[in-house]
């Protein structure tokens, strides 16, 4: 096979794999019932005026199943990051006690587990579509390579190759979102 075939498809394979990282980071956005530190993941705080990842201004824990606790750096941090929980908008009410804010994960209702695993059909989705864009700019540069001297044989099998690839991954992001799925609809 055309060695520019290969460096396509070694990209293609890399650019999908993190695809599917991405799409297994989303899902764990998306809460399962008991309580995840990812879940305020995406959460960013007025930092003196630096928006700033959650993360980097407290420590994020679970003591049990049904509770997140946040605890400030600084004790001046706890209003701007009561604030950005809530304008974060992911279903949780904080509760704050001078030294920490506590967030109690209530179990999810069957209509909201519904709208939880639309949520993950959709993110699955996306993770498709980033894959399938892969493979349609991998094929585009396996054609280009036509100019460069590559065979009609080898860009007939550098896109069969891209499409083995291409079916392999979205097989995985199918794995990931129907375990997701599973574990919403768990009670």
């Amino acid at each position: 096979m055309n060695e520019f075939i290969k460096m396509e498809l070694d990209e293609a394979k890399s650019l999908m794999e993190k695809a599917v990282a991405h799409t297994d980071a989303e899902f764990l956005k998306i809460r399962a019932g008991k309580a995840s530190p990812a879940m305020l993941d995406g959460i960013a705080v007025d930092y003196y005026g630096a928006t700033t990842p959650l993360t980097q201004v407290a420590n994020v824990n679970t003591p049990d199943a049904r509770t997140i606790v946040v605890q400030p750096w600084e004790k001046a941090m706890i209003s701007p990051i009561e604030k950005a929980i809530m304008e974060a908008n992911i279903g949780l009410n904080p509760q704050n006690d001078g030294q920490v804010i506590r967030l109690n994960v209530p179990p999810l209702t069957e209509e909201r587990r519904r709208d939880l695993v639309k949520r993950v059909k959709e993110e699955a989705e996306s993770g498709r579509i980033a894959i399938r864009n892969i493979r349609k700019n991998t094929n585009e540069g396996i054609k280009k390579l036509k100019n460069d001297g590559a065979s009609e044989d080898e860009i007939k099998t550098g896109e069969a190759e891209v499409q083995k690839l291409t079916d392999a991954f979205i097989v995985k992001i199918d794995q990931l979102a129907e375990q997701k799925e599973k574990d919403v609809m768990t009670v």
